[in-house]
């Protein structure tokens, strides 16, 4: 598959093992979740309560 190549070349890039590349990969995830969600409240907070 091709993210299975993908982490393959990412790992290779960056000299560290496959499982290593997942787990960056997954913290990035989780940071750009949580930034994302941050942005989301903030928003939230500045609406009108009578639009939901």
């Amino acid at each position: 598959m091709k993210i299975t190549q993908d982490v393959r070349d990412f790992a290779a890039k960056q000299g560290i093992s496959e499982s290593e590349a997942l787990e960056k990969g997954m913290e990035e995830i989780h940071r750009v979740r949580e930034a994302g969600a941050e942005v989301y409240r903030r928003l939230r907070a500045k609406r009108p309560s009578d639009l939901d």
